[in-house]
């Protein structure tokens, strides 16, 4: 992609894109955006919380949030269209509001990633020993087992684009089968009222839930959770066909599929087992296929769950290694972590600091009893880290087509007026989180900016990057 208004300015352009062009269509871009969702996993961790909070009406809870996260997807294709770069929200804030803001967005970018994706290897060991019928609290199988994966997915991310994709097409037929399946089971045994179940009423298609008990605000926490990851097609917008079209309105589908595969989940699964049961289960995907179909059927639903953990590490190595890579690329992170492999096309040393800090810190979680305290509390702010992320750049499309947004109603509508209505819907979000979090997990959301404010000045003193003295770019209708 060339940047001419920098050799006007002086600078020298970033170099030249060196990924594998054309590498994947839209229908893998959009497996790449869902597989970083993880539904499967999303499902098994949210359920239980997510009826709780909302009183069984999680359908309009998942509806409702669906609607700015579309609104936000069409704001990041609106960006790439202008500026196709993997480094997304690195490169698009960096560009319209500030480098700085821009090198935070990467930075916080990589730490929810991290975390986040430590904590899904986490789910994995104890559902594959279960498998098994093997004791699920073995922490050194656990690490084995998540030792496996992350080099396993390492290696086929280093590999190349077109394997990583073929990889994800594949399972998420798997998971999603069994997920729908699973869906139209319980709704038919709920319709049936078979024993156990809970008996479906109006109250679960309205926000209050039963009794008027339900809580939009819990619902929508749970829901955002649940949501996060659709932009995944974006980071690798370089290597796809029409890359300034297809990745962005893969983002949308995805966030579509996502909102229909949630509802139809949800609707069907959530009344299996009582409440009371469903709150009280280990792991309530399990539990709930347990009792529609017994032990064999809730190996498959424990196949799901894995299967969708295998999915999303696998696609995070590859969204960190790209966010790692354009950052390089600009010169504000170590040039090596620039490179690509002639032969796979893929930044492979990216790639492999990447997967192996993922495997650092899995392990550690793993096995050092005394960190877990402080990891939950990382992971537990991982959700506001994500907000701020999506925040910021929907405001950045709002900020570069400003000159546009009132040439026209439809612009005004579609540039203007709905991100907007998305970013102040991220902001009460927001602030419901922080109001309910801890003291601790307060520290551990402003330790994490401040580290990447730290690290941000080191880039600024040591790399010297010409991306920090870059003109600001805006859309010139």
């Amino acid at each position: 992609m060339d940047h001419p208004e920098l050799s006007v300015a002086g600078i020298a352009p970033p170099p030249a894109t060196r990924l594998e062009p054309d590498a994947i269509g839209i229908a893998q871009d959009t497996v790449i955006s869902l597989a970083s969702v993880a539904p499967a996993v999303s499902i098994a961790v949210t359920l239980a919380a997510l009826v709780a909070a909302t009183a069984y009406g999680s359908v309009p809870s998942l509806l409702i949030c669906a609607v700015p996260m579309i609104i936000m997807a069409n704001a990041y294709r609106r960006l790439n269209m202008w500026n196709v770069n993997c480094g997304v929200s690195f490169e698009w804030v960096g560009r319209t509001i500030s480098p700085y803001l821009g090198f935070l967005m990467g930075w916080m970018l990589i730490a929810a990633a991290t975390i986040g994706t430590a904590a899904t290897v986490d789910v994995l060991g104890p559902t594959v020993l279960a498998v098994f019928n093997a004791p699920a609290a073995n922490k050194w199988w656990n690490c084995l087992i998540a030792v496996v994966l992350v080099l396993a997915m390492l290696i086929i991310a280093a590999m190349g684009i077109k394997l990583t994709a073929r990889t994800q097409v594949g399972m998420a037929i798997v998971e999603y089968a069994i997920l729908i399946i699973f869906a139209i089971w319980g709704l038919s045994a709920v319709l049936g009222h078979h024993a156990g179940t809970m008996p479906i009423t109006r109250s679960w298609f309205s926000v209050h839930g039963i009794g008027g008990k339900g809580s939009l605000a819990g619902g929508m926490l749970a829901a955002i959770f649940m949501y996060s990851g659709w932009e995944g097609s974006l980071y690798v917008n370089e290597e796809s066909k029409r890359r300034a079209v297809n990745p962005g309105r893969a983002a949308i589908m995805a966030t579509i599929i996502l909102a229909a595969l949630y509802c139809l989940a949800t609707l069907g699964l959530q009344g299996v087992v009582s409440g009371k049961v469903l709150q009280s289960a280990p792991s309530p995907l399990i539990t709930i296929a347990q009792a529609l179909g017994g032990g064999s059927w809730a190996k498959v639903m424990a196949l799901a769950i894995a299967l969708s953990t295998i999915a999303t590490v696998g696609t995070i190595i590859v969204i960190m290694a790209r966010v790692t890579y354009a950052m390089a690329g600009r010169r504000v992170l170590p040039d090596v972590l620039g490179s690509v492999s002639p032969r796979f096309r893929t930044p492979v040393v990216a790639t492999a600091v990447c997967g192996g800090l993922l495997l650092v810190v899995s392990c550690v979680y793993l096995l050092v009893t005394s960190l877990q305290n402080a990891f939950t509390d990382a992971v537990d702010v991982t959700a506001e880290l994500v907000i701020l992320i999506y925040g910021i750049t929907t405001l950045a499309t709002i900020v570069y087509y400003r000159r546009r947004v009132f040439t026209g109603a439809r612009n005004l509508i579609t540039l203007g007026i709905l991100p907007l209505g998305a970013i102040a819907f991220l902001g009460w979000v927001f602030w419901k989180e922080v109001a309910t979090t801890t003291l601790a997990q307060k520290w551990t959301l402003a330790g994490i900016i401040g580290a990447g404010v730290l690290a941000m000045l080191a880039s600024r003193a040591f790399m010297r990057s010409p991306f920090y003295r870059m003109p600001l770019d805006s859309d010139k209708p």
